[in-house]
């Protein structure tokens, strides 16, 4: 009588081969640099963005060419505050927020750039300081050129290239009155007031309103929403490396 041997049953491998290639491929190059670029695409997204500083206006306080690194996450759980400097998206009372029309081509380029939060975007964004919040009142000047927060003039030693001021030749009292000057602005709520660190080169929310001290209706102010955080640090160049 003949026996018919069986081979003895082992356990599938596939466990095993799963795991090594799995093991393999985070060991790879391509690997790793495929998880960078999520890392950085989702950080960049949600918590933290360097932006591109195209224009002297908030100079000496940044410089042309400077990278700096943007908080997106706090004003999502603070209000903002008088003093931080502040990146937002510019709406169609700022004239920077008009671009020329786009080939399809730098479209797509800056679509992609928006998303993955790198290189240009579809957004048009400015950066200034926030001088004054909701309920708050501007105005200028005081007998020594200063700003005034409801009655409180303002040291601002940040300032760089102001506009021209002396009392008894061109002051707010002058005729004409001196271009530093402006009347009571009353900001209204849910928006908030922005200026340029270089006042004289400054394209902001009281650039309608120099020169006329009974100018109503002549500000432009940021929406809560259209600010996207304030700037933490410089970060590039090198050499310009400073917290904000």
């Amino acid at each position: 009588m003949q026996t018919t041997e069986t081979a003895p049953v082992s356990a599938s491998p596939a466990p095993r081969t799963w795991r090594s290639r799995l093991r393999r491929a985070r060991g790879s190059f391509w690997f790793n640099l495929l998880a960078a670029c999520l890392v950085t695409i989702l950080l960049q997204n949600f918590i933290a963005k360097v932006y591109y500083v195209p224009s002297g206006s908030m100079e000496n306080t940044l410089l042309v060419g400077d990278r700096i690194l943007v908080n997106r996450l706090d004003y999502v759980f603070s209000e903002p505050q008088v003093g931080d400097v502040a990146v937002f998206a510019a709406s169609d009372a700022w004239e920077e927020a008009a671009t020329a029309p786009m080939n399809p081509l730098e479209y797509a380029v800056r679509w992609v750039g928006g998303f993955v939060a790198v290189g240009p975007s579809l957004e048009s964004l400015l950066v200034k300081r926030i001088v004054a919040g909701p309920g708050q009142t501007l105005s200028c000047c005081d007998s020594e050129g200063r700003m005034l927060l409801d009655g409180v003039p303002l040291e601002e030693d940040y300032i760089f290239g102001d506009l021209d001021f002396e009392a008894g030749r061109s002051d707010c009292t002058t005729e004409p009155v001196s271009r530093r000057c402006f009347g009571e602005i009353t900001v209204p709520a849910g928006k908030y007031l922005v200026m340029g660190d270089h006042r004289s080169n400054s394209s902001d929310s009281v650039i309608f309103c120099r020169g006329v001290l009974d100018g109503a209706g002549c500000a432009r102010f940021v929406d809560r929403d259209e600010l996207v955080g304030p700037a933490l640090a410089t970060i590039l160049p090198i050499g310009h490396w400073r917290s904000l």
